[in-house]
């Protein structure tokens, strides 16, 4: 029985052994996309932690040819690859960008629309932690409301850019949130994704240890209590136009998620309130989206 039970179980295409703090969610994450992918892929990094995770050659940690770009150009780097594919009659081989929140909501968000806007054949992952982790915990406009970062200490004044309502603008083919919490659910859209053309986006949630002030072994919890507090919802939209909910949350409390992160035990309750009030005026919206019958 073992040796049929080792034979079924997926490859693993990142090695362990990597650069990653102990516990990262971005490491987790990238884990599990790189193995729902397979190993017929090719894959692009930028500078980020995504780039320390991979690794420097000849210690490369992923078991698929990797390519270590500019930080503002992850996605017309995946798709130069993906043509030049296509022009050798490979069509049949993903490519993969990885970048985090900076390299997508702030420095690489015109070059991330242009792909889009062409379509590019590539898929697209997005390994949220909120802010720029890699360089010392600065802000970043992927930062929440009243957040704690290095450059932002009496707390985040602006909102969180809604990255998901930019892309569906673009009205591309593809384009889900995922999460570390809910693997069956985020192999299930890298799977689909594969096997789709064009440009295919993903916005996952990804705990920092260090930045969101957590334990090593609670970036799975996080992430869970971040779904079912509404802070993050695990949905899809196809062309721009059709939203799906695929999980419905448990209500939580917002303070649920936030009491657990040292990075919000400044807040008082009037601030928790204001989060709160805007996570439940989210999820009405996106609720609505996604009982509405999809219009060109």
């Amino acid at each position: 029985m073992m040796p049929e039970v080792e034979s079924t179980r997926p490859k693993e295409i990142l090695r362990p052994g990597h650069t990653a703090c102990p516990g990262c969610g971005v490491a987790l994450g990238m884990r599990m996309v790189l193995r729902a992918l397979g190993n017929r892929a090719v894959v692009v990094v930028v500078p980020s932690c995504v780039s320390v995770i991979s690794g420097p050659f000849p210690h490369a940690a992923a078991d698929v040819p990797m390519f270590h770009s500019a930080f503002e150009v992850a996605a017309p780097t995946a798709a130069g690859i993906s043509r030049a594919l296509a022009l050798q009659g490979q069509e049949d081989i993903p490519v993969l960008a990885f970048a985090g929140d900076g390299g997508t909501f702030d420095i690489g968000l015109q070059s991330l629309s242009g792909a889009a806007d062409r379509n590019e054949d590539i898929i697209y992952v997005c390994m949220d932690n909120e802010g720029y982790m890699n360089t010392g915990i600065q802000v970043s406009s992927a930062t929440p409301r009243f957040t704690w970062t290095g450059t932002t200490p009496a707390g985040n004044t602006r909102r969180k850019k809604q990255i998901m309502e930019i892309m569906a603008a673009h009205r591309i083919p593809y384009a889900a949130t995922a999460s570390i919490a809910f693997p069956e659910d985020l192999t299930g859209k890298i799977q689909k994704a594969r096997d789709m053309r064009g440009t295919r986006f993903f916005h996952m949630l990804s705990p920092c240890i260090t930045g969101w002030r957590i334990g090593e072994d609670t970036a799975v919890k996080v992430s869970k209590l971040a779904v079912e507090a509404k802070v993050f919802s695990l949905y899809e939209i196809e062309d721009g136009l059709k939203y799906t909910l695929n999980h419905q949350p448990r209500d939580l409390p917002v303070d649920r998620y936030l009491e657990v992160q040292g990075r919000y035990h400044h807040l008082k309750p009037d601030n928790i309130a204001v989060i709160q009030a805007e996570v439940d005026r989210n999820w009405e919206e996106l609720a609505k989206r996604a009982t509405r019958n999809p219009r060109d």
